[in-house]
């Protein structure tokens, strides 16, 4: 395996090598790791857009010099229209098309907070640039994007809108190293560099997005993209031996993702990728989800404190206890999709980002623009057509989120940005990665590279099973099985353990990071 990248400038990681070097390019011409991190999720729309895009959400924690973290939050409720009455007669919210359209993009709402708070010098111009450049002039598509427009195209090119003409314009569905192009998307970004961010919102680009919104048959409305604002709740936070862990709070899965980390730090453990390791983290997984599917939502839902019992060792002990050394729970629990990118940036001034945005499901609702060539995510689609109740569709309301980037700050000074995508599996790789890097000094490449496991379903599968990589001891998975676990072996790396990444800023004002072998991603290094 190969060992962490090393800088004395900066860092970026980003699943997509396009989408690092177009950070990293920003620290060099004197940006900070917000503007970088900007530049990489502009270009992360154009080059990976199966996973991402600028009409669906995004979360972002930032740790500032002088050692403050925030986050900011851009996740849009459901529109004003999109009611119970809107889906009369059916059983559930679509998946795809019009009906699925149906929360405001709040992605470009965090790139506009995040920037508000940075310090950053660069223009709105020069950090689109690469964006409006491999839009305009065009990308090669990636193996992991061409088998889902090939997987999911019969789908897909059902739904009204600009799907067809810009992902299969000679009538069949892209292939690896085709040229991607989209002309609409470059000349949206150029609008945005010289309009500003806001104008996504309130202005003439609204006025576009709205219309071809209203015109595809979608209930967002000029009126519900006017009101929608970023906001920027307090980062929940949970010390362990020699750290304190940071993500972001409700609509997010974070409180699951830092509970998690927080029970098994009180195992015991002392060695990485053994039985105790594995089992210590699916046993721990499994009493956060419980927690998180009975309270984590729309923060204006729900009465339970979060914070509270992260902060109250009594509690996190007592959850603890509930976990058998050498016995596996059962564990027949519903799952969540998740098609994602985390990306993560790090600066010589000592900022440090994580920063995590999504569309759901693969490619989002389908709806592409016509006029704008923005794909709209599918995240309403989650809500329960039901008067009451967790996540419940109501206008306004936020729905439920797997997304949720980590942070941690080191007692010894180092600042950790980390994540991945992957639905139900993001908390169980950034436990994964973070244990085997921070617990058990295991080099940061080699924490990302090395064999992962999945309990629940991701990016496709249906199964609650616990699902391992090769690449363990075979006493592992007998281990495993004899414990009760409901094992299933799916070969060597593969994408549907996410796609992690990390960066650090090391004590002495230097850099390392790590890509994940199972994307396309790159880390890039000043």
């Amino acid at each position: 395996m190969t060992a962490a990248t090393k800088a004395s400038h900066g860092i970026v990681t980003a699943p997509h090598h396009l989408a690092a070097e177009a950070g990293v390019s920003v620290l060099r011409d004197g940006g900070n790791a917000v503007e970088a991190s900007v530049a990489t999720a502009a270009v992360l729309s154009v080059v990976y857009p199966h996973m991402t895009a600028i009409g669906g959400d995004g979360f972002w924690l930032i740790r500032e010099p002088d050692g403050h973290v925030h986050a900011v939050h851009g996740c849009g409720g459901a529109a004003a229209r999109a009611d119970l009455a809107l889906y009369d007669g059916l059983e559930a919210v679509p998946a795809r098309g019009p009906l699925a359209a149906n929360t405001v993009p709040g992605t470009i709402s965090a790139w506009a907070a995040a920037l508000g708070t940075g310090g950053g010098k660069l223009s709105l111009e020069r950090l689109l640039l690469s964006a409006i450049h491999y839009a305009e002039k065009g990308v090669p598509v990636t193996a992991g994007g061409a088998a889902i427009a090939a997987g999911k195209g019969y789908e897909l090119r059902l739904q009204p809108g600009a799907y067809r003409s810009v992902f299969e314009p000679s009538g069949r569905p892209l292939a690896k190293g085709d040229i991607l192009c989209n002309l609409a998307l470059a000349q949206t970004f150029r609008t945005l560099a010289a309009d500003g961010l806001d104008s996504f919102y309130r202005g003439g680009l609204a006025a576009r997005i709205a219309e071809d919104l209203a015109a595809l048959g979608s209930p967002i409305s000029a009126s519900d993209l006017a009101a929608h604002e970023a906001t920027r709740p307090q980062p929940l936070t949970a010390r362990i031996k020699g750290a304190r862990l940071f993500n972001t709070a409700p609509p997010t899965q974070g409180f699951a993702s830092l509970l998690i980390l927080a029970l098994f730090d009180r195992l015991g453990v002392d060695a990485p990728d053994g039985f105790a390791h594995v089992h210590g983290l699916v046993e721990a997984t499994k009493q956060a989800f419980l927690l998180r599917d009975l309270h984590v939502g729309d923060p204006g839902h729900t009465r339970f404190d979060f914070q509270g019992l992260l902060r109250d060792p009594d509690a996190v002990d007592a959850l603890a206890a509930r976990i058998e050394p050498d016995k596996a729970l059962p564990w027949p629990q519903p799952p969540q999709w998740g098609d994602t990118c985390w990306f993560g940036a790090a600066d010589s001034e000592g900022r440090v980002v994580s920063a995590i945005q999504s569309t759901y499901f693969e490619f989002g609702s389908g709806l592409v623009l016509p006029q704008t060539g923005i794909i709209i995510q599918n995240r309403g689609s989650s809500f329960r057509l039901a008067r009451s109740g967790w996540n419940a569709l109501k206008p306004g309301r936020k729905p439920f989120h797997t997304l949720n980037p980590a942070l941690a700050a080191f007692d010894d000074g180092r600042v950790m940005a980390y994540g991945t995508m992957g639905g139900e599996g993001q908390p169980q790789t950034q436990a994964a990665l973070f244990s085997r890097y921070a617990r058990f000094d295991v080099d940061l490449q080699q924490a990302i590279s090395a064999p992962r496991w999945l309990l629940g379903r991701t990016w496709g599968e249906v199964t609650t099973s616990l699902k391992l990589e090769e690449g363990f001891s075979e006493a592992l998975y007998a281990e495993l099985a004899e414990a009760g676990h409901d094992l299933q072996r799916v070969g060597p790396l593969t994408q549907m353990m996410g796609h992690a990444g990390a960066v650090v800023r090391l004590t002495d004002g230097t850099f390392e990071g790590a890509s994940d072998p199972r994307s396309d991603g790159a880390v890039a290094a000043w």
